[in-house]
């Protein structure tokens, strides 16, 4: 589970789709960056765990909507505490961190790699 939830795009969309339903159209362009075999695979997922609804609706064009079940509301606070302490701590992490640590090992420092 902490895989599915964990994975970038199905936290974002999980967000995106807190204001209400949403097309398909309309989650790709907020979540600017995933192509859409992945935000179906992504939508897909959700849907198998319990997450998302997935609403189709007889027009022409078909027209599908994607809605958080109650689950996926439940969900989507904890998961905003997330994205917002990651954006909160951007600059903390990352690369940067990495190139001072390799910077302590040139200098003659010794340091412990990464807990596993």
């Amino acid at each position: 589970m902490l895989d599915l939830l964990a994975n970038k795009w199905a936290a974002l969309a999980i967000g995106a789709m807190e204001d209400g339903p949403q097309r398909f159209g309309a989650l790709q362009r907020r979540l600017q960056g995933v192509s859409p075999k992945v935000l179906t695979r992504t939508l897909r997922r959700l849907e198998d765990h319990g997450f998302v609804d997935r609403t189709v609706y007889p027009a022409v064009p078909l027209h599908v909507e994607y809605a958080l079940t109650p689950l996926g509301h439940s969900v989507a606070e904890p998961l905003g505490q997330v994205r917002a302490w990651v954006e909160n701590h951007l600059d903390e992490t990352g690369p940067s961190g990495a190139e001072d640590r390799a910077d302590a090992t040139d200098s003659g420092a010794v340091r412990a790699g990464p807990r596993r």
